[in-house]
């Protein structure tokens, strides 16, 4: 956002009113008795799945009683435990052996007994837990907290202070993306562990349940509406294809794949046909894993933050909270140049393990103006390009690297086959200090590290003389003391 709209104030800080650069103006929170003819509040169409009883309006307000997930919950985690069970044992208790050692199916009436008498009290159990599970679970907002409680003999209640909320997700397995269903995940501050998954609840509840989380993490009111968005970039199937395939380790990789199965074919090596296994099962991890993964990935700008959405067969909605992003990596491959490419990386503070690897890229391929643009969505104010960068000491000749600041950023720039330029913004910086390996002390050499929370992008200018590394490092330190002490997030949501 590049700052206020101008016009009539909406909900949202910021919000309301046509803005700069947009025709149309953002959509305003109307009271429900005032909605003009035909209009459909926000989460009140058609339902795709919305059985009788589901428990569910069509705008719940989760400060008000307490809620259940969905009960198709019950039923996918009782054929979860059910198809566990057959998998693993049942499906052996159809085969026989037979007298010259091998094995068949055989549904005779003995074989059919035997099978239904384990069969049935373990499919009895499954239901019995599907159902307790799921009477077991309810959750609710208070005026500061989100309270989730499990257990029927014995209560356990949790409160996550909404202070402590990270993001909110909304993710959709392929399963219950056809049963219009959907799982909120509450990610919070502290660790690899500390996430919220409820599981699973009606796709129009998922969603009033993100936007009321969001909403009061944001000190507004609970019925403000969501804020609204603007698109940003959507990436193409085939260019994200062309992306996964244009990298020097990928395309190495499928070369000797092709050698390998050709020798093979020709000359009967079988030997060598077993050999090109682990390099197909490395290609379809390196190509096919990531296009599953990053498929219809869509970017969108917003007061709550940056969402994402994304995913082929899962699809995951997730809003990347404002002043949570501590730094941002712009990724040039060297086969992505021709076609003027880059990736975004980001830390994001909170996140660790999983939801950090997941977190992490905020558009896996785009072309350079785009991703540059939305370095400048992150850090306002920002123009990566117009930030004059030095080259390292020509002492550390086996490196090609480059570092400058401005007053906004510090920018640094490493790399040949793979150029990386690191952006990270004063006010994000934690510490300052500099680091000298035994042969950066003979050259008299140093690296500036500019410390941020850990994630996949930590900035440091490497190979720098020691006298130059010592002006670097005082200068960000002034430099973030002065930008800590201006920067003021608008809100709790964004500090």
């Amino acid at each position: 956002m590049t700052g206020p709209s101008q016009g009539h104030p909406g909900p949202y800080p910021g919000v309301g009113g046509t803005g700069p650069g947009r025709s149309e103006p953002y959509p305003q929170y109307i009271p429900p008795g005032q909605m003009p003819p035909g209009h459909v509040p926000r989460g009140q169409g058609p339902p795709s799945f919305r059985p009788p009883g589901s428990g569910y309006a069509a705008t719940a307000r989760f400060s008000q009683g307490r809620h259940r997930p969905h009960w198709a919950t019950a039923v996918l985690r009782a054929l979860t435990i059910s198809l566990v069970y057959f998998v693993l044992f049942g499906f052996s208790l159809l085969l026989r052996q037979t007298d010259s050692g091998g094995v068949v199916v055989e549904f005779t009436p003995e074989v059919m007994r035997r099978f239904w008498l384990v069969t049935v009290p373990v499919v009895a159990i499954a239901v019995f837990v599907g159902v307790w599970g799921w009477l077991s679970t309810l959750f609710w907002i208070d005026q500061t907290a989100l309270m989730v409680e499990t257990g029927i003999l014995r209560k356990r209640r949790r409160r996550i202070p909404l202070s402590k909320v990270q993001a909110v997700d909304v993710v959709q397995p392929l399963l219950t993306r056809a049963l219009g269903l959907a799982e909120v995940r509450v990610e919070l501050a502290g660790g690899d562990a500390a996430e919220i998954a409820l599981r699973y609840l009606d796709r129009a509840a998922a969603r009033d349940l993100r936007a009321e989380l969001l909403a009061r993490a944001a000190g507004l009111p609970g019925s403000t509406p969501q804020a609204p968005e603007r698109s940003f970039w959507r990436v193409k199937q085939g260019t994200l294809f062309g992306s996964l395939t244009l990298k020097l380790p990928v395309v190495g990789a499928g070369a000797l794949f092709i050698v390998l199965l050709t020798v093979g074919v020709f000359y009967g090596e079988a030997g060598v046909l077993g050999a090109a296994i682990p390099l197909l099962l490395g290609l379809l991890r390196a190509v096919v894993a990531p296009l599953v993964v990053y498929g219809n990935f869509t970017v969108a700008t917003s007061p709550d933050g940056i969402r994402v959405r994304s995913g082929l067969f899962e699809t995951r909605l997730q809003t990347v909270p404002p002043g949570r992003v501590q730094a941002v990596r712009i990724v040039e491959p060297l086969l992505w140049r021709p076609y003027r490419w880059a990736r975004v990386d980001v830390t994001v503070a909170g996140y660790a393990g999983e939801r950090q690897i997941m977190s992490s890229v905020l558009l896996p391929v785009a072309p350079r103006e785009v991703a540059l643009r939305l370095v400048a969505e992150i850090f306002p104010g920002t123009d990566v390009d117009a930030v004059p960068l030095s080259p390292s000491s020509p002492k550390a000749f086996w490196t090609k690297a480059a570092a400058g600041s401005d007053n906004h950023v510090f920018v640094t720039q490493r790399g040949v086959a793979c150029q990386r330029l690191d952006v990270i913004a004063h006010a994000r910086a934690q510490s300052v200090h500099i680091v000298s390996g035994p042969l950066q002390w003979m050259l008299g050499i140093g690296t500036v590290q500019i410390d941020a929370p850990p994630g996949p992008v930590q900035v440091a200018a490497v190979n720098r003389d020691l006298a130059e590394a010592r002006v670097i490092a005082e200068a960000t330190t002034e430099r973030a003391r002065r930008a800590r002490a201006t920067d003021r997030p608008p809100g709790p949501w964004a500090r």
